[in-house]
């Protein structure tokens, strides 16, 4: 089960199943099928509803309102994360607002699909994670893939849903199999919040957040410290990040009394920060220590792997902050 199969498998499924949905963007067709090969073969046996489009994601955002308007379920391929700053204008001020500027009478349900985050050396503007611009903006939901949650069922949600979407990809999690259910963990469903822990929760000492690729790597640090040195915390793995889902995160870290952020983005005005926002004043005098949040260097991602390395969120850094927030 690889996730970037797992994913195109799911669009394979919203093509079939609703005859509404159309998927667009830069070199998605057959041969190519899409810088990441998500989309290969779709546009051979949906040709008339798997497209591709000009080099410009203005124009994409601009064909996914229309269609939407028109009644049809647009699924965007912005072929680099990096590059939906440029639709930024249309999701936030057009695609968010038409549903309640006309009453519930006009929906815009597009779903834009983001190939995000770095570790692979592609420089300042191909490998950023750019979703906490965002979190918050009112009617849209912001979804990040992960090795823990069924692509399927996400695609399923989203064409049950008039809300427009961003799917955030993380690039490394397409060559990877699927964690639906890890060996030597725990694995329990809240909503859209996966829980992965060793032991029970009241045997847990503190409670770690990750979304998208991040939470692999925290979830091999949770079953490793586990296993060698009986250090045991609770991991969360979100799906939606926007709005969020307080109460797993709220009952977990009110358990444990200690809560540890993860993610990729740049440290500062972040999801980070909101979650330690919210839990602090949800659990105030409750937990034994400050919300740690661990996000990358607020600093342009360098083309140097080995500088990409240091200054990205990555294993070392998820370890550190576990093993204080477990102390």
């Amino acid at each position: 089960m690889i996730f970037a199969k797992e994913l195109g498998a799911a669009l394979r499924e919203s093509l079939e199943t609703d005859e509404r949905v159309v998927l667009i963007g830069e070199d998605i067709i057959d041969p190519y099928g899409g810088a990441f090969k998500v989309t290969r073969g779709l546009s051979t046996d949906f040709p008339s509803r798997v497209r591709t489009t000009p080099i410009s994601e203005g124009a994409i955002a601009g064909f996914s309102a229309g269609l939407a308007l028109a009644g049809m379920r647009p699924i965007a391929e912005v072929m680099f994360g990096d590059f939906i700053t440029l639709c930024f204008d249309q999701i936030v001020n057009h695609i968010t607002k038409y549903e309640a500027m006309y009453n519930g009478k006009a929906t815009c349900p597009a779903v834009f699909r983001v190939p995000s985050g770095g570790h692979r050396g592609y420089g300042p503007t191909h490998s950023q994670s750019l979703e906490k611009h965002f979190f918050g903006v009112p009617h849209l939901r912001v979804v990040a893939a992960s090795l823990f949650h069924d692509p399927r069922d996400a695609f399923r949600d989203f064409l049950s849903q008039n809300t427009p979407v961003l799917y955030v990809e993380h690039k490394l999690l397409y060559p990877q199999h699927m964690r639906l259910a890890p060996n030597g963990l725990i694995t329990t469903r809240e909503g859209s919040t996966v829980r992965l822990s060793a032991v029970p929760r009241e045997d847990c000492t503190a409670t770690v957040l990750a979304y998208g690729y991040q939470a692999g790597l925290a979830a091999d640090i949770v079953e490793k410290l586990a296993v060698e040195e009986e250090i045991f915390v609770e991991l969360l793995v979100p799906a939606e990040l926007s709005p969020m889902d307080w109460a797993p995160v709220e009952v977990s870290a009110k358990a444990t009394g200690s809560l540890v952020t993860v993610e990729e983005g740049t440290a500062g005005w972040s999801w980070g920060t909101e979650v330690s926002a919210v839990m602090s004043e949800r659990l105030f005098g409750l937990l034994r220590r400050p919300v740690s949040v661990v996000a990358s260097e607020k600093t342009v991602i360098p083309s140097s792997r080995a500088k990409e390395g240091r200054m990205l969120v990555g294993s070392p850094q998820i370890e550190t902050a576990i093993r204080e927030a477990a102390k």
